[in-house]
This record gives C-alpha cells, structure tokens and sequence, in this order.
C-alpha cells in the first residue's frame, strides 16, 4: 500500500498482468480506461478511454461491438484509481500497462497505450477548467468582480 496515496499498488499491478479485461475508474473524471490484453486476430490489444456504462451488461455489449471476433470474457475487473492520470505514471503503474500491452501486440500497442494516456489526460484537464469556470456540472461560489 502506498501510504501517500492510499492505493495498494501491488493489487493494482496484479489486476494488470494478470486480469484480461479490467477498467479504470478514475477518481477526477468520469470516463473510464477499457483494457482488453487479449489478442484480437491482427494480434492487437485493446486499450480506449471510454465512457462510464450504465451496467455490467452494458459494458459487456461494447466489448462484444468492438471486438466482435473474441469471445465474450469470462469476467471484467475494476479498479477504482482515485488520483489523477499522471500519478499512474509517476508510480510506475501506467508503465506496467504498457509493457503487458506491448508484450501483447508490440509497438503498434505501444502507441495505442500512449494515445489513451494522452486523451485521458485531456479529459482530466478539460474537467479541471469546467471545475474553475463554472461549466456544466460544475457550480461558481465566487466570481470576480467586473470593472464597469
């Protein structure tokens, strides 16, 4: 467990090398990571930033609409991550992801797993600027005065 940010890391890393399809669930965002290591025909992983389903069922009719010549999987892990995007990289979490990835489908996963990274990671910054601005779903306590 890692005692400054309250996640046990070795679960989290198990859950990676071993699950074959998990989910993130950020804790800043509501958009989840879609993680499917089995290989698809091309020899591809799957990796995607994608909404939040409604139900297990849901989820499980994505996978079969994405990845529709695998078979269903026996079962979804998920994972709570409740800090943001970055600190997956900085405690060498998002690297482990990304070598299991590769191990998979190679550099063309590689690339995938940075592409996730980098759009979750927009999703993480444009709902911190919805949080400043009072955007939707967010609500404004204090606004600065305007000059007149």
């Amino acid at each position: 467990m890692d005692a400054d940010f309250g996640i046990d890391i070795d679960a989290i890393i198990r859950v990676i090398e071993e699950a074959d399809v998990f989910v993130v669930r950020f804790g800043l965002i509501d958009q989840r990571l879609l993680v499917d290591a089995r290989p698809d025909e091309a020899g591809e992983p799957f990796i995607r930033v994608v909404p939040p389903a409604s139900s297990a069922e849901e989820r499980y009719r994505f996978l079969q609409k994405e990845r529709p010549g695998l078979p269903l999987p026996e079962q979804i892990t998920v994972f709570q991550w409740p800090r943001g995007v970055q600190s997956m990289k900085d405690l060498g979490v998002w690297d482990r992801l990304e070598q299991r990835l590769v191990g998979v489908g190679g550099e063309h996963a590689g690339s995938e797993v940075g592409r996730a990274f980098a759009e979750a990671q927009r999703f993480e910054r444009s709902d911190v600027v919805a949080a400043i601005r009072g955007g939707e779903g967010y609500e404004t306590i204090w606004e600065r005065e305007r000059d007149d």
